[in-house]
């Protein structure tokens, strides 16, 4: 078929419009997102999406970037894009599991039971997909801990989850199973997880911030609770570990169930100092 030259533009106009992301420009748009430069990264997807809408990494980091803003309705609504374009990406329902997980934090009771059913399903097809992947157990393991049996939930069934874990990270793993420990108010054997990790590794970060949270949320070892999460103002949070702000408003919920509402009030200003919209801390101080 000979093409003449308007229909010959035409074409490639057409085809042009459906045109593959550029691996160039997508790779720039993932380091952006690495980045957490939030406003560039999602200018740069978007524009990959007009270019390519069924590109399932657009879609995918679109969907990361509506649940970091907290827009759940996208968010689902970008995961589910992804993972129907591949559906064998483990890391796709792992992250469409976040996402209806935390639609149903504030949706109602029906659509609540509703939405958990969707995430439980999601982190389970993620490690049937992907059994080795330690970040998809540990969404399903934290299903498992939090959710009533009703949804599905049950300590038994994370604690399988947390050995699994263990089997792929002994590191990981460990820290997996003193959050088991906790959640089923087996403190002393929580307890004991970390104390192993910091005789290893006194100045290890997690280890001593999740001490501190255990003092906290348990009522236990207060006073060692207090010293610890003060250590971990001494040093620099890790990528992806609780930041100083939460470390200034566990310390500050500590000191308001020891009846020290002046240190707690310090405390929780600190947190907001850092974070103004950290809303745990606002939470508290209001309650104070």
């Amino acid at each position: 078929m000979k093409l003449i030259p308007a229909a010959l533009a035409a074409f490639a106009l057409a085809l042009s419009a459906h045109a593959a992301a550029d691996p160039t420009a997508l790779n720039a748009a993932v380091e952006l997102f690495n980045q957490r430069k939030q406003p560039e990264a999602l200018k740069a997807f978007e524009a990959l999406a007009a270019t390519d809408p069924k590109n399932a990494d657009v879609q995918f980091y679109l969907g990361r970037l509506a649940l970091q803003r907290r827009d759940f309705e996208k968010a689902v609504a970008f995961l589910e894009k992804a993972a129907e374009l591949s559906p064998a990406d483990a890391r796709y329902h792992q992250r469409l599991g976040d996402a209806y997980g935390q639609s149903a934090e504030k949706a109602g009771m029906l659509s609540k039971m509703g939405l958990a059913k969707k995430c439980r399903l999601a982190y389970e097809k993620a490690v049937e997909l992907d059994p080795k992947s330690i970040d998809a157990r540990s969404s399903l393991m934290s299903y498992y801990q939090q959710a009533p049996g009703i949804a599905g939930g049950g300590l038994d069934k994370a604690l399988a989850q947390a050995q699994e874990i263990q089997k792929l990270d002994a590191a990981r793993g460990r820290f997996a199973l003193a959050g088991v420990y906790a959640a089923d108010k087996k403190y002393d054997q929580a307890f004991a997880v970390y104390e192993e990790v910091l005789k290893a590794k006194p100045d290890d970060y997690a280890a001593l911030f999740q001490t501190g949270r255990l003092a906290a949320i348990s009522g236990e070892r207060m006073d060692h609770g207090l010293k610890v999460l003060r250590q971990c103002l001494t040093l620099t949070p890790p990528e992806n570990q609780p930041p100083h702000a939460a470390a200034h408003w566990r310390i500050g919920f500590i000191l308001e169930k020891k009846g020290d509402k002046a240190g707690a009030r310090a405390a929780y200003e600190a947190s907001l100092k850092l974070d103004p919209k950290f809303s745990q801390a606002i939470e508290s101080l209001k309650k104070l």
